[in-house]
C-alpha cells in the first residue's frame, strides 16, 4: 500500500482530503548560523502555528507538506510538537538547501555519507524527533548546480530510488532544472518522482511545459503572496497545462507560514487557507471543473508523496 509518512504515522489516501505541498511551519534563513538559529520554545511554536492549522483543517485540507530541509531551520521535534498538540498531520523532509546555507558538514561529506544519511530519515527517524522523513528536499542555485549542490542531489537520488521517496528542489531557473533532471535520469532515478518548486518563477511557460513532458511535477506555489504574482498569472498557466494534457503533473500551494525565530514572537504567519477561500473559486469561475480541481488538490498531490 502506498502512504504519506506523516508525524502522525502513514496515512492512505483513504485517510486523507486536499493536500498542501509547500507550505512551512518552522524555517530560519538566517545564514552563517547567528545566536539562537533554528531555536525556540515548544509551547511558542505551538501557540503561533497550531491555530493556524487549525484554520486549516476547518477548511477541508486534511495534510501539510512542511518542505524546511536542513540550513534554514529544520526542527522535526518542534514540528511533531506542533502537530500533536494540534492533531494534524505534517510530512517532513530530509535533504539539504542551497549555497550559502550548506551546513559544513555537508560540504565536507562524502556523496556515500550523504546517502546514508538521508537513508536513515527516511527508513528510521529524524535526528531522535520519532519522525520519519517522508520525502526529500532539496534546492538549486539560481545560474547553475555548484559541486557541492550537484553532490547532494547524486546523494539524494540514490536514497530516492532506494525508498521511492520524491524529491522536491527549490530551483528558480528551467534551464536548471534540465541540469537536474539530466543528473537524476543518469543516477537512473525517475523523473516522475522530482517536483519542479516554485515552476511559476520560470518567465518561459515553454520550459515547463518541457520538464512536464519529462515527467517531472510543476508546482505553482507562493499562490496569494502579495510580492509575487496575481490569481491571474496562475489560472493562465494552470489552463495552459491542462490544455498540453498535463493536469496530471501539476501542483499548487502557497509556501506560507510559519514561525521565524528571526523575529520577535515568530513573526506573523500567513495563514493556509488562501488556496480554499480565495483561489479556487477563481479556478471555478474561470471554467475549471470539479474532477480537475480534485485533481490538483487531492489526488496528484498524494500521488506525488506518497511511497
Amino acid at each position: 500500500m502506498t502512504q504519506c509518512i506523516t508525524t502522525l504515522g502513514p496515512k492512505s489516501a483513504a485517510d486523507l482530503g486536499m493536500i498542501l505541498p509547500h507550505e512551512h511551519v518552522f524555517v530560519d534563513l538566517r545564514t552563517d548560523n547567528p545566536p539562537g538559529f533554528a531555536e525556540a520554545d515548544p509551547d511558542d511554536v505551538i501557540n503561533l502555528m497550531g491555530p493556524e492549522l487549525d484554520r486549516a483543517r476547518q477548511a477541508g485540507i486534511t495534510l501539510v507538506v512542511e518542505c524546511t530541509p536542513v540550513g534554514v531551520g529544520r526542527r522535526a521535534d518542534l514540528l511533531k510538537a506542533v502537530s500533536e498538540a494540534a492533531q494534524f498531520p505534517l510530512l517532513v523532509p530530509t535533504g539539504i538547501y542551497r549555497e550559502p546555507w550548506i551546513p559544513d558538514w555537508a560540504h565536507h561529506a562524502s556523496q556515500d555519507e550523504l546517502y546514508q544519511w538521508m537513508l536513515g530519515e527516511l527508513q528510521d527517524e529524524i535526528e531522535k524527533s520519532g519522525v520519519r522523513a517522508g520525502c526529500i528536499k532539496l534546492s538549486a542555485g539560481d545560474e547553475g548546480l555548484t559541486v557541492c549542490e550537484t553532490k547532494i542531489l547524486w546523494a539524494a537520488a540514490k536514497a530516492g530510488r532506494a525508498t521511492n521517496a520524491v524529491i522536491g528542489s527549490h530551483t528558480i531557473k528551467g534551464r536548471v532544472v534540465r541540469d537536474q533532471l539530466d543528473i537524476l535520469e543518469d543516477a537512473r532515478y525517475s523523473p516522475e518522482r522530482f517536483i519542479w518548486i516554485h515552476a511559476q518563477a520560470e518567465p518561459d511557460f515553454n520550459l515547463n511545459l518541457e520538464m512536464a513532458r519529462r515527467g517531472a511535477w510543476i508546482e505553482y506555489d507562493w499562490i496569494g503572496n502579495p510580492d509575487a504574482f496575481d490569481d491571474d498569472y496562475y489560472i493562465h498557466r494552470i489552463r495552459a497545462m491542462l490544455a498540453a494534457g498535463l493536469a496530471h503533473r501539476v501542483l499548487i500551494s502557497h509556501d506560507r507560514g510559519w514561525y521565524t525565530p528571526a523575529l520577535p514572537g515568530g513573526g506573523t504567519p500567513q495563514p493556509f487557507t488562501y488556496l480554499t477561500e480565495v483561489f479556487l473559486p477563481k479556478l471555478r469561475a474561470a471554467g475549471i471543473d470539479d474532477a480537475t480541481i480534485k485533481q490538483l488538490t487531492h489526488t496528484n498531490p498524494f500521488k506525488a508523496f506518497a511511497r
